[in-house]
């Protein structure tokens, strides 16, 4: 399976991610990019009960900001080289495009219970992409649920808790157990609260970890601004020079900083591949449209904010951290206390920690959504959220090289089948954005 999961996410999904964000973003002629007041005014939009768009947007982040941000953009580093910070940069502008697209279609088709609360997410789009074959709408919608489920307690528990418990066991020196039961005793009365819980804990949670996240990573860029000028120099030569290729256009398109990269950034994000609109889809909003502005700014704090200070802050103290360039984990750590001292290593372990847990009750939600799309009883839920909880400790004692191994399979084929249908629903979301943005582009 490993090497079906290497084709599809090494080969496959980098290109059809990147091919669709140049898509829409032609489409649409640019929109809503080049409407930035009507931007700023969808985010500043205030509407009364419910769940807020922002309250909305941190249950989204906190899917989207886990550990990756912090240990993936040290391992992208590594690999790809400084350039591949720059492959970042482009992959998210193509991401802002997608999230912004397929929360569009969540809003535009989700579902209104009695009580005013709003439910949906990209099995329910899917589902009406097929009005003339609905049978195979609802097969495809329900095989996207059962995805999303199995990614959940893959990629969305066990792999999260893994790497938090390894970096507390690796770099603290504290019990793998100890974290097991941490996380259990944080989780069980969270979990099972669903949306309307667990976003009343990220609308608080997701500020204050980013802010104090930036707050240290401007620390150290303060203290090492004379290596800022040869940092950024040294993503922009890297970016175009490949490390194992021929050269001219084949060597530019096989180049690791370019592969790494965009693979890093569109997938760090979660864009295209139709997870984070469940939680956008229960957001008081009138406008599909407004709310797809909030997954821009999604993809601006997890790409182009946070992981370009992490990438910085690496490449400044990259002396210190090449040391390490075996364990990305260790590399960011020696990189923030090479400027902050040996408290670095506290505050990195306190960091992952936070966003590590954000992840695991987001992606809780984002599998009981899925589970209430495929049955609706209160039993098949619960049972969902037990399934969930046992995956804590697991996930802190269990090599999870074969649960990797499905996380990517899973998130290859949500992507695949997300994209298509984007493209498919491509005209409602057109139309969308010509109701709220107009017709054509300022100039």
């Amino acid at each position: 399976m490993s090497w079906l999961s290497e084709l599809l996410t090494g080969g496959a999904v980098p290109p059809l991610l990147m091919g669709c964000g140049i898509f829409f973003l032609v489409y649409l002629r640019g929109r809503p990019f080049t409407r930035p007041r009507a931007m700023l005014a969808a985010l500043t939009e205030k509407r009364e009960g419910g769940v807020s768009p922002f309250r909305a947007v941190t249950l989204a982040l906190a899917g989207t900001l886990g550990v990756g941000n912090i240990v993936g953009v040290a391992n992208a580093i590594v690999v790809g080289g400084a350039g591949a910070l720059f492959w970042m940069w482009v992959s998210a502008l193509l991401a802002m495009a997608l999230k912004y697209a397929e929360i569009v279609l969540a809003v535009r088709h989700r579902i209104t219970a009695s009580d005013g609360s709003h439910s949906g997410g990209a099995p329910y789009y899917i589902r009406a992409a097929f009005p003339r074959r609905p049978r195979l709408g609802s097969a495809l919608a329900a095989v996207f649920a059962v995805l999303i489920v199995a990614d959940a307690l893959a990629m969305g528990c066990v792999i999260q808790v893994n790497a938090v418990s390894s970096v507390f066991s690796g770099v603290l020196g504290i019990p793998v157990w100890v974290c097991a039961v941490v996380l259990l005793v944080l989780s069980v009365p969270v979990v099972p609260r669903g949306s309307r819980g667990i976003s009343a804990l990220t609308e608080y949670l997701v500020p204050i970890m980013s802010l104090g996240y930036v707050v240290f990573s401007v620390a150290v860029l303060i203290l090492r601004r004379e290596a800022i000028p040869e940092a950024f120099g040294s993503v922009f030569r890297e970016a175009f020079a490949p490390k194992s290729a021929v050269g001219g256009l084949l060597g530019f398109l096989t180049s690791r900083a370019l592969r790494v990269g965009t693979m890093r950034g569109l997938l760090s994000n979660e864009a295209g591949c139709g997870t984070a609109p469940a939680a956008h889809a229960g957001a008081n909003t009138d406008s599909p449209a407004a709310q797809g502005v909030w997954g821009i700014f999604e993809v601006f704090v997890d790409t182009i904010l946070l992981c370009t200070l992490t990438g910085l802050v690496i490449l400044v103290n990259v002396g210190a951290a090449a040391e390490y360039a075996s364990s990305p984990v260790m590399m960011t750590v020696t990189a923030f206390s090479a400027s902050l001292g040996r408290g670095a290593a506290w505050f990195l372990a306190a960091a992952i920690l936070c966003f590590g847990y954000a992840t695991v009750v987001c992606w809780a939600d984002y599998g009981a959504v899925a589970v209430r799309f495929l049955n609706r009883k209160p039993a098949s839920r619960n049972l969902y959220y037990v399934a969930f909880l046992l995956c804590i400790p697991l996930g802190c004692t269990v090599a999870p090289t074969t649960v990797w191994t499905v996380s990517d399979i899973a998130i290859a084929a949500l992507t695949t089948i997300n994209l298509f249908v984007l493209l498919r629903l491509r005209r409602e979301i057109r139309e969308e954005t010509r109701n709220r943005f107009g017709p054509s582009p300022q100039i």
